[in-house]
């Protein structure tokens, strides 16, 4: 097979060069390098295609995309970038494979829920104990790469779920029945923020809706995804589309914001002709945000919350899933908030995935920028809806010095306080 029927080169033809997205991308933000824009990874890909050049001077301008498709947004000519980048990616993880370790974690790892339980349930001993304490003052952490050591200093208290919680269970609706719901709990979500997605499921609760929380769900394989492995992409979205298929659900709801741009995606990894394209469209047509159901709804608010609030949107949710007013509208509904938007409010924070472990100066660029403009505005909270950008907004917190004037929250535990449920 050439290069021009593995990469999705007719596709590359869309683009005619005008621009638009150059302002909108955070590497061309940051560089100023055509490369590290949208338009010249489309140039690379077509002249990859042609084979014009080697796949290694490709490789760097699409790996330091973040991946935030914000371009597309901002694109008059509905450019398909999504498409154009994941074909490259998966070209260059066939030609340039990953090393073993990678791989191992990637799809060995994530997927397995008892090594997810493992690793969880280590790191929270490891936390109650003074372990991480103690070996960050021993200088311990030094060995490892710089993100690495920056994700370490803002991890949250693991506190994992106990097995009798996310065993099949219903939650019944409280009040009038709306929707009967399946809820999708993601991996690292659930190994990180586990109360988020309690929090999340009582909040559906108070929506009037039925909850029901299936074991044998899966990773949503997003991350293996953007590392351009296809076929463990595919056997992960075939786990959960065949086990949520058993269900009558209204929708499928989740509360993040990488997760659920992947589930809605589901149709685009197989052929569309084929019975799976068909049963993933079904999948993916119920998939919907928590903010979308939770803004239709007339949630209790009992407390006020008088804070400056600003909100940095995922990406991944308001681009890919098209979900932009449902978060600002729910902030909005919460007594005593002031809302303040700020500049460049819908540009990538810098998490992406993994993109600030293993790109970590070029990560710190973007959310310098980002900081920048959210300090303006002053804030006591920034809301987030998704973990990577919660856990790269505590960063930038950090970076700034302000651990003590800002929180970092998930809009549901805003949502959850101001409800107080606890």
């Amino acid at each position: 097979m050439s290069r021009s029927q593995q990469l999705a080169y007719e596709e590359t033809f869309a683009c005619v060069q005008c621009g638009y997205c150059l302002p909108k991308c955070p590497t061309f933000e940051t560089t100023g390098v055509e490369t590290q824009s949208p338009r010249g990874r489309i140039n690379l890909v077509k002249l990859l295609a042609e084979e014009k050049i080697s796949i290694e001077s490709a490789a760097s301008s699409i790996e330091l995309c973040l991946g935030c498709r914000a371009c597309e947004t901002a694109c008059p000519t509905n450019v398909q970038y999504g498409t154009i980048l994941q074909s490259a990616k998966e070209f260059i993880a066939k030609e340039m494979p990953a090393s073993r370790m990678e791989s191992l974690l990637l799809e060995k790892g994530l997927p397995n829920k008892k090594w997810q339980k493992a690793v969880g349930k280590g790191l929270e001993i490891a936390q109650k104990t003074g372990m991480v304490s103690l070996a960050r003052k021993a200088g311990m952490m030094r060995g490892f790469p710089e993100g690495i050591q920056a994700m370490e200093s803002i991890a949250p208290v693991i506190k994992m779920p106990k097995k009798k919680e996310r065993e099949y269970r219903v939650l019944p609706p409280i009040g009038k029945k709306t929707y009967t719901v399946g809820f999708f709990v993601g991996c690292i979500m659930d190994m990180m923020f586990s109360k988020i997605n309690d929090d999340s499921m009582k909040l559906l609760q108070l929506a009037g809706c039925e909850v029901i929380l299936i074991e044998k769900q899966t990773c949503c394989g997003a991350l293996l995804h953007h590392s351009g492995k296809k076929r463990e992409t595919i056997a992960l979205a075939q786990k959960n589309i065949a086990v949520f298929e058993q269900y009558d659900f209204d929708f499928i709801v989740n509360s993040i914001g990488g997760c659920g741009a992947m589930l809605v995606e589901y149709p685009e990894l197989f052929d569309e002709h084929s019975e799976w394209h068909a049963r993933a469209e079904k999948f993916a047509a119920r998939c919907k945000d928590i903010s979308v159901l939770l803004a239709e709804s007339s949630l209790p608010f009992t407390k006020e919350i008088r804070k400056v609030v600003a909100y940095q949107p995922s990406c991944h949710l308001r681009h890919v899933q098209k979900v932009v007013d449902e978060p600002h509208q729910l902030i909005m509904k919460i007594p005593g908030i002031d809302y303040r938007s700020f500049e460049k409010q819908d540009m990538c924070c810098g998490s992406a995935g993994i993109y600030n472990v293993v790109h970590y100066d070029e990560a710190m660029e973007v959310l310098d920028q980002k900081m920048n403009h959210i300090e303006k505005v002053e804030p006591d909270i920034i809301v987030t809806s998704n973990p990577g950008c919660h856990l790269q907004m505590k960063l930038g917190v950090e970076r700034e010095g302000k651990t003590e004037k800002i929180k970092v929250v998930h809009i549901v535990e805003l949502l959850a306080e101001a409800c107080e449920i606890y």
